[in-house]
């Protein structure tokens, strides 16, 4: 039977193998957007016809739409796509997917130490007497907890994260380097992509821009906010197991350390090799 600390183990990779999915997602469709501009440039005419579904009919046909490209026009929309879309993207997807292991981390420990939720909380007592046994009065009031934790400020969020699961985001610089992420989606889906005194305030001396400046977000930035994703939910990792150890973490972690060593050791051999043939 597993442990605790393996089950939270368990959600961290879930997540930390949805991060790797979306890294992988996105450079196979910008490869493929680097494509198409070749299949572009190799057409003889200047005029491209391009034909898509822009909706279904009652009987579930497609509605077609025909148009006609320039060269000129079909590479422009393929570059907004690959340079700007793609990555605005992908930068709402890591961090809905950083926002729900967060989340999760805290739900199983207040579902696991019910001891932790404050005695003075506040609950509806009409849901909790509609709950159909402790253990969903028990969720219920979690899911309020994460709901309130969820409206607070980084830093606030950060510190209610250190009183419920003893790990101190705020002492990883990768935590803050995490904010001004999550602040740069949050402008990108309230403020059309124009920083505001809000993100600036979140973002601290990581702000990218100035309020009122428009804030960019293009691939070379999405590479480097999925590295900095993937350090935090290690971080996340390594903390959990030094409250909560799992087994299966620590297993993980020999095997590692034994398949680099052999790498090592090969590498030192072929060097050995060649200094002998010298």
């Amino acid at each position: 039977m597993n442990s605790f600390g393996d089950n939270l183990n368990l959600i961290i990779n879930n997540a930390r193998h949805l991060l790797f999915k979306q890294g992988e997602m996105a450079q196979l469709t910008y490869i493929s957007f680097e494509k198409f501009i070749e299949w572009i440039d190799e057409q003889e005419n200047d005029l491209i016809p391009i034909s898509y579904p822009v909706g279904y009919k009652a009987d579930n046909t497609p509605i077609m739409n025909d148009a006609n490209y320039t060269k000129e026009e079909l590479k422009g929309r393929y570059a907004h796509l690959g340079l700007n879309k793609l990555p605005i993207d992908s930068i709402f997807q890591l961090v809905t997917i950083m926002e729900t292991l967060l989340n999760e981390i805290l739900k199983s420990i207040l579902i696991e130490f019910p001891n932790k939720i404050p005695n003075k909380k506040k609950i509806d007592v009409e849901c909790v007497l509609s709950s159909n046994s402790i253990e969903q009065a028990k969720i219920f009031i979690v899911d309020s907890i994460l709901n309130e934790i969820a409206y607070k400020s980084p830093k606030d969020y950060a510190e209610e994260f250190n009183k419920y699961t003893g790990v101190n985001l705020l002492e990883n610089p990768v935590f803050h380097k995490y904010i001004e992420i999550k602040a740069t989606r949050d402008i990108h889906i309230h403020n059309g992509g124009n920083a505001n005194d809000i993100y600036t305030t979140k973002a601290g001396v990581l702000a990218r821009v100035k309020s009122g400046k428009y804030l960019p977000v293009d691939i070379q930035y999405f590479l480097t906010s999925y590295e900095q994703c993937l350090q935090l939910s290690e971080i996340l990792e390594i903390e959990s197991d030094k409250i909560w150890p799992s087994q299966e973490f620590r297993k993980a972690k020999i095997s590692k350390t034994e398949v680099e060593g052999e790498v090592i050791i090969g590498e030192k051999s072929e060097e050995t090799n060649l200094i002998d043939k010298k």
